[in-house]
């Protein structure tokens, strides 16, 4: 792809910097390309004729949506640094890390990262379930340090409409990591008001839909995002539970 020669040619230029530049004006060049065959027929995205995605370009692209979120309330916490450190390690090994890290310290000195361009390229290669994942390992991200701050919902709440998720979705994710009176109902995506039967309908829906089965992806620790989501749901549905007495 573009991308590729487009990177090697900055890193002889400009070394790492260079190559990071060229790689996302190739991303863009070839996303264009991608527009103009699907404005003229010749290509269909969607879940089943989807575009497959590089684990080098997942890497890149998800190493910048960390950045972004990082970044958006002004600084630069250690212990969100050390979050996705300890995600890199635990997916592809401290040495491999290392590497990609050393790439993530550059990327994240970078103020022309585009959240929309690099949503955009996902949305053609990786599934709905997926991008589900990726919002919750970016509300993970602004956790770590204790507290997710205004800004840093913002930031999510853009990149999650950029990922096209439903707002329900998107407010089930976020009640995971804000707390609010109605938690539990939130997460199950609806209202306090919801008959029993509701409930367990509800609850049949989203164990569904967030079942670890849906991700398809060979990235271990978006698996495990899958699992803790899950048992989201399933303590959500445990406390309506208890709270209502259903048996």
């Amino acid at each position: 792809m573009l991308k590729w020669g487009a990177a090697i040619v900055g890193y002889f230029i400009f070394r790492l910097p260079g190559a990071i530049i060229g790689f996302f004006i190739g991303t863009l060049v070839d996303n264009f390309g991608g527009n103009a065959n699907s404005r003229s027929g010749n290509t269909v995205f969607s879940d089943m004729t989807r575009q497959k995605v590089s684990p080098a370009d997942f890497e890149m692209h998800l190493i910048s949506l960390c950045s972004i979120v990082i970044k958006a309330d002004g600084t630069i916490s250690q212990r969100e640094l050390d979050y996705v450190r300890q995600y890199f390690v635990q997916t592809y090994g401290k040495e491999k890390a290392n590497a990609i890290f050393r790439t993530f310290n550059e990327v994240n000195k970078k103020h022309e990262i585009s959240a929309k361009n690099i949503c955009y390229y996902l949305n053609q290669r990786v599934r709905y379930e997926v991008r589900l994942q990726l919002v919750h390992f970016l509300f993970g991200i602004a956790q770590a340090d204790g507290s997710v701050s205004a800004a840093e919902v913002e930031v999510i709440r853009d990149i999650a409409a950029y990922f096209k998720l439903g707002k329900n979705d998107y407010e089930s994710i976020k009640a995971m990591f804000i707390k609010s009176a109605d938690n539990s109902y939130k997460i199950l995506e609806i209202d306090k008001t919801a008959t029993d039967d509701e409930v367990k309908k509800a609850y049949r829906t989203m164990a569904k839909k967030y079942h670890p089965d849906k991700v398809i992806t060979q990235n271990e620790a978006i698996k495990k995002g899958a699992e803790e989501k899950f048992k989201e749901v399933q303590k959500a549905y445990e406390t309506i539970q208890a709270e209502r007495g259903i048996g």
